[in-house]
């Protein structure tokens, strides 16, 4: 889902949010993306959507921001072709500092997926990003300036076990800020229809002047009530550079954006010569 990254600057005190941020509707959700921090290059199917409701949290060694509540929409716009859209409601909690609250930065993107998955090569795609400064730098809840992501990622499927993974670079324009390099691998497996666990390793290059690297191994899954409706959930912890312990805790529903068997709806509706159903 995206990788989103943000860096929060108030007096005295940086603090850095990960979260996670898909994927299409079937009669069994396939997802990758969200809820980890690596992504994949599968996009949405054409003329369906996706939609979270979640929360995702980073307790770090100067505070804790959250957010809560988060909604991310994607669509299938074009075929391999998928819009990506994330408005957060952000709570920073500084150590030593006042906690603040307020719409977080909004991001948004396009995955395409340029290569199809075959028996002996991996499926790749782009999702290039930008976060846009909605959120207020000066109470800690948004970068200040935008931020523009270009990822690559790959993904192979075995049976019931998937890999994906990739890297990218970030465009940070605040003027504490740093450009940096990010990238994670995971590896899933489907233990049932209705459960799927997995575990990956995430790192990322200082994001500000006044950070540190930081390296992640975060462990979760999902577990669907139907097949167009899940729970997603996951925890991990830093083990290289400064002290992150992240989650992420959502809802996820998926379908057609036009129901099936459904008739376009003019705008001006013709009535019928005889009584029946349109």
């Amino acid at each position: 889902m995206p990788l989103r990254i943000r860096v929060r600057k108030s007096p005295g005190i940086t603090a850095s949010l990960l979260a996670a941020c898909l994927v299409l509707a079937a009669a069994a959700p396939v997802f990758a993306g969200p809820p980890f921090l690596t992504d994949d290059p599968v996009p949405v199917a054409l003329g369906h959507y996706e939609f979270y409701v979640f929360s995702t949290f980073d307790d770090g060694q100067n505070g804790t921001v959250i957010q809560a509540p988060a909604f991310e929409f994607n669509a299938g716009i074009a075929p391999d072709t998928q819009f990506h859209l994330v408005l957060p409601f952000t709570v920073a909690l500084p150590e030593g500092g006042p906690s603040a609250c307020g719409p977080g930065d909004t991001e948004a993107g396009i995955k395409y997926r340029f290569m199809g998955e075959s028996k002996n090569r991996p499926q790749a795609g782009i999702f290039p990003m930008i976060e846009l400064p909605s959120g207020s730098a000066s109470r800690g809840l948004g970068n200040g300036r935008a931020q523009e992501k270009i990822p690559v990622w790959l993904q192979k499927s075995f049976g019931p076990w998937t890999t994906y993974g990739g890297m990218g670079y970030t465009i940070n324009q605040a003027p504490y800020g740093r450009n940096y390099l990010f990238g994670g691998w995971l590896l899933q497996k489907d233990i049932s229809e209705k459960l799927t666990l997995g575990g990956e390793v995430f790192a990322l290059g200082a994001t500000a002047d006044d950070e540190r690297s930081t390296a992640i191994f975060n462990f979760g899954g999902y577990y669907n009530f139907t097949g167009n409706m899940s729970l997603l959930f996951t925890a991990g912890h830093s083990f290289l550079g400064g002290r992150h312990f992240v989650g992420y805790l959502g809802l996820y529903w998926t379908g057609p954006i036009r129901p099936a068997g459904r008739r376009h709806i003019d705008a001006y509706p013709v009535i019928p010569a005889k009584a029946g159903i349109l």
